[in-house]
């Protein structure tokens, strides 16, 4: 079958390789249906790479698939099953799994970056990492479970209370997600700091009240100007703006950090944070949140498809990505049996 595998530094090949087969009574045997591609895939292969991953692998974290096979232990999802994959494998028995803490495993391994993923006809994985989702959501929408589940567990953190104003730095997909999410939770007023022509359009179709180009304009001062006292709740979709997300909060309010950039090294002023009593939480990925990312996708009340502004074959992926660093798509799916 023809596989686009991360072949070392900055090099992504669709190719030739053998399809997979059941290795273990646990294991389920996936025929791929949609696959998106991720920031973290463009972070992959960049030079130098961003995010780590291992040579060799079948890149595609996020993806949606029909059962094909399953395992002589797994009985939750049968052959002809739609599913959606958790691609974060944790161990289970570490101190961090021991305490539900599962999404800050020590032996944390990630389904198409560290082990074969979704840019593939067929997958294998772990029948605990798959979960049920109607057949009538579109294969392409369905494969935004990943993120939107990783989005709901930060809004979870946040307690968000309708009423409460927003701003959302960053217009990408994980912004817009939690711009459709926070209008949904019923956030007013919703600010969206963006400064690509593109993305921001797709975030007042999402339902942001006000774009700001913080190029354009003096972002705190727009963002006092419009909740009187700071933004309730800033999230960082991007992970080098925390500083901004400071300066644009209210006293007593949260600066959520979702985006991750390892680079970034802000000037935090702590005094601020005391005297404030400024509340900076971090989130990472999904934890207990895939099952009401599905239930979200099934029910069909936030547009979720407007996301998908791309969708490739397998073989153009290469322009899916191009795409995506150029920041002229949101959300690409790659369809493997196109």
């Amino acid at each position: 079958m023809q596989a686009a595998v991360f072949e070392g530094e900055g090099r992504l090949v669709v190719r030739d390789v053998e399809p997979p087969e059941l290795g273990a009574p646990d294991d389920v045997l996936l025929a791929v249906r949609a696959a998106g591609i991720c920031g973290t895939d463009v972070h992959i292969l960049a030079v130098p790479p961003g995010h780590p991953a291992t040579p060799g692998v079948i890149m595609g974290h996020e993806y949606a698939a029909d059962v094909a096979a399953i395992g002589a232990r797994v009985d939750h999802v049968a052959p002809g099953d739609r599913v959606v994959v958790d691609p974060s494998i944790w161990c289970g028995s570490c101190p961090y799994c021991q305490m539900g803490l599962t999404n800050l495993c020590d032996r944390m391994t990630g389904i198409g970056i560290f082990r074969h993923g979704g840019f593939a006809p067929l997958s294998v994985v772990p029948a605990r990492a798959v979960y049920r989702i109607s057949a009538n959501v579109p294969s392409e929408i369905a494969a935004l479970a990943e993120p939107l589940a990783d989005v709901l567990n930060g809004v979870r953190k946040l307690a968000v209370v309708p009423g409460e104003s927003a701003l959302v730095l960053g217009a990408g997909p994980i912004g817009l997600l939690f711009t459709l999410v926070l209008r949904a939770a019923g956030v007013s007023p919703l600010l969206v700091a963006e400064v690509a022509g593109f993305r921001a359009a797709q975030a007042r179709a999402c339902g942001a009240d006000l774009i700001i180009n913080p190029r354009q304009e003096d972002l705190a001062a727009v963002v006092r100007g419009e909740t009187r006292l700071g933004a309730d709740i800033v999230v960082d979709a991007v992970g080098s703006l925390l500083e901004d997300g400071l300066r644009c909060v209210r006293k007593g309010g949260r600066v959520l950090l979702f985006g991750m950039h390892e680079h970034a090294r802000p000037t935090v002023k702590q005094y601020d944070v005391t005297k404030y009593e400024l509340q900076i939480l971090g989130t990472y990925i999904a934890r207990g949140t895939f099952p009401q990312a599905v239930r979200l996708l099934e029910a069909g009340r936030l547009d979720f498809g407007r996301l998908v502004t791309h969708r490739v074959p397998l073989r153009d992926i290469h322009h899916g990505i191009d795409l995506l660093r150029r920041g002229e798509a949101v959300k690409v799916a790659v369809f493997p049996e196109a």
